[in-house]
């Protein structure tokens, strides 16, 4: 399940105390009383509300919404005094009530530990360019401890005080890309102070820190893919360089416009010819990133023209680049990829997604059934869109 259910109101608890740390981060630069760090405003406290043990959490997750509640009472009471001066002293009352009785949740369990890039957010945009980067710099650095396929058993892996987790389950999803990117930068050690992994800020350039963690998160898709038949976390279509017809080229980012989108490794042959389809906006994928020569019933020619787009997508897919040929990839109306095609399968159905959304099934069809398979895949994942909280932070 790489979706996360959650009640209305914790989605929208969440998104408040986000904002709120935000916006205390930004007020605090803005005074400059905090500085930057990487290239983005430092986190100036050694603490952070724990939007993930909110998100597991409901009964803490209560306390502080019941509490912000009681606060938020507590200061139009005080505001008041100023126009009802008469009652000043039932309002002061009622506030000093409000603060007293309020469900405080405990500090060791609404507060962890922060890293001065807690809040940064990746300037990668999780790019083909940038993945294909960190995955020549874990190669060098970091295949090692973590092994090629990301599952902590590398060759020196058993020589460290603590073996590395594991990057092929929920680990990436669970933490803030800032704290990762600290974990990376500052180096980790074990609660009796030694070195379980070495810091690499000395070594490695910030950009190419946020590439491993792009890279990371491509391997942790792919290897979940080919072992579980799912991704452990929700992966986002990566942007990358496309042609259309003779037009300039453009970053599909810009180009996707809220569309859902196909991805279609297409290596030329005759018998993989792809079909246009208006439900959805389609991309092919080419070995060499160059356009195909003309396709008739492919009519908008759109190809993927970044030349590392062919590998990137096989590792996404979780399949050999010389096997991907004829294998598709749908993403919703988000931008989140949600299933697999191979060119083995005779039509597609609900065993083809590899990222569910984790929200109750829904009838988007008003209780008519699809024509068709591809149909009725499509309508699940209009009607039940991914809502990904990664470190506490809805995306």
């Amino acid at each position: 399940m790489n979706g996360v259910v959650l009640p209305p109101w914790l989605d929208t608890l969440l998104a408040i105390v986000e904002q709120a740390q935000f916006g205390l981060l930004r007020l605090w630069h803005w005074l400059g009383l905090t500085g930057d760090a990487h290239g983005q405003p430092a986190w100036p406290w050694g603490h952070r509300i724990a939007g993930e043990t909110l998100l597991i959490d409901l009964g803490v997750a209560r306390q502080l919404a019941w509490t912000g509640i009681a606060v938020a009472l507590s200061l139009v009471a005080i505001v008041l005094t100023l126009p009802w001066r008469r009652r000043r002293v039932l309002l002061l009352t009622i506030a000093a009530a409000g603060l007293l009785f309020a469900p405080w949740p405990a500090p060791a369990l609404l507060f962890v530990p922060a890293a001065p890039t807690s809040f940064h957010a990746s300037p990668t945009g999780f790019s083909v360019e940038a993945i294909a980067i960190g995955a020549r710099i874990y190669g060098q650095h970091c295949a090692a401890c973590h092994g090629d396929d990301g599952r902590g058993e590398g060759p020196l892996a058993a020589s460290l005080p603590r073996w590395p987790p594991t990057l092929v389950g929920p680990l990436l999803g669970r933490r803030a890309d800032g704290e990762l990117f600290w974990h990376i930068a500052d180096g980790m050690r074990d609660d009796d102070g030694r070195l379980v992994m070495p810091a690499f800020a000395g070594v490695l350039r910030d950009d190419e820190i946020w590439a491993v963690l792009d890279y990371a998160k491509a391997l942790a898709a792919g290897e979940g893919a080919k072992s579980a038949g799912s991704w452990p976390m929700a992966v986002p279509v990566p942007d990358m360089a496309i042609r259309c017809g003779a037009d300039a080229p453009r970053r599909l980012a810009r180009w996707r416009d809220g569309q859902r989108l196909r991805l279609v490794a297409f290596d030329g042959s005759p018998d993989r010819i792809p079909l246009e389809d208006p439900r959805f906006l389609t991309l092919l994928v080419t070995p060499d990133g160059r356009p195909p020569a003309a396709v008739p019933q492919f009519r908008s020619e759109c190809t993927a023209v970044s030349p590392q787009a062919w590998d990137i997508v096989a590792r996404l897919g979780g399949v050999a680049p010389e096997r991907l040929a004829g294998t598709e990839l749908l993403a919703d109306r988000n931008g989140w990829l949600r299933a697999r095609g191979t060119p083995q399968q005779k039509g597609w159905s609900d065993a083809d997604l590899l990222c569910e959304s984790g929200q109750p099934a829904k009838s988007a069809s008003g209780g008519k059934p699809a024509p068709d398979g591809l149909t009725a895949l499509l309508l699940r994942m209009d009607a039940e869109p991914v809502r990904f909280v990664k470190g506490g932070i809805v995306h």
